[in-house]
């Protein structure tokens, strides 16, 4: 529980500043991949997209294990309201 409101703080403060509004829709599907999509697809996918170093890499993943024991049904709940957040963000 403790998670996935941290992840949706972050994500309001990132996503409602005026200065980063432009970045919510792109934000958005990387939550979206973070919380549904298996290990092997992100990875690779946060390689191309990023480069991060290894270390953090690592970490990502290592957050993204603990989000993937979580009940789909909770996921889902904190995908509506990202989608929410991101609608007010952008208009």
């Amino acid at each position: 529980m403790r998670l996935s409101l941290s992840v949706l703080l972050v994500t309001l403060a990132l996503c409602c500043y005026e200065a980063n509004a432009i970045v919510c829709p792109s934000l958005g599907k990387e939550m979206i991949a973070f919380l549904f999509q298996h290990e092997a697809l992100y990875k690779p996918h946060l390689q191309l997209a990023y480069n991060p170093p290894e270390a953090a890499l690592n970490a990502k993943l290592q957050v993204k294990s603990c989000t993937d024991k979580m009940p789909i049904v909770q996921r889902k709940l904190i995908a509506g309201v990202l989608e929410k957040i991101l609608v007010k963000c952008v208009f």
